[in-house]
């Protein structure tokens, strides 16, 4: 259910902050929200990505787990969730955690796509070569091949990628 004003429009605020770079700003707002509300999808979204602004990993951590708890069939829960433990460097859990819902979001090319930055860094290169092609195949490939070859996690697959 979508948040209706005043609430709304302190979560579009929230992410005006966001976009201008300022999430202490962007935190304000969201405490304008009311208390009851702060936990909607929507909400815990904007409040993601204000730990990853603010680069305080084990927040996001919380945050994401709190969105999949909430909306389990919004594919962004999985992606941030996995994106914290990668940031705090437990990518094995990263990769296991996307990899469970894959088949779940087969159109989502950002779950194929990080699922190829941890199998790259896991050392599973065979494994990141496939999930990158998948994101290719659902997913803008001139615009994922191009990010994919400044991403230093697919590191060990850029001679491969620029031969695609």
């Amino acid at each position: 259910m979508p948040l209706k004003p005043p609430d709304s429009l302190h979560l579009r605020s929230a992410e005006g902050w966001l976009e201008l770079g300022d999430p202490a700003e962007a935190s304000q707002e969201i405490a304008k929200i009311r208390a009851n509300l702060r936990l909607h999808p929507d909400v815990l979204e904007v409040c993601w990505q204000i730990c990853v602004r603010t680069r305080t990993w084990d927040c996001s951590l919380t945050v994401a787990r709190s969105l999949i708890e909430r909306a389990p069939d919004r594919p962004n829960g999985w992606i941030n969730l996995s994106f914290a433990l990668h940031e705090l460097n437990r990518t094995p859990e990263a990769w296991d955690n996307l990899f469970k819902v894959a088949e779940k979001f087969p159109g989502e090319p950002t779950i194929a796509y990080n699922l190829a930055c941890y199998g790259a860094q896991l050392g599973r290169l065979w494994e990141a070569e496939q999930w990158l092609k998948q994101a290719f195949k659902v997913g803008d490939a001139t615009l994922l091949k191009r990010l994919a070859l400044s991403d230093a996690d697919l590191k060990p697959l850029w001679k491969l990628i620029g031969n695609w």
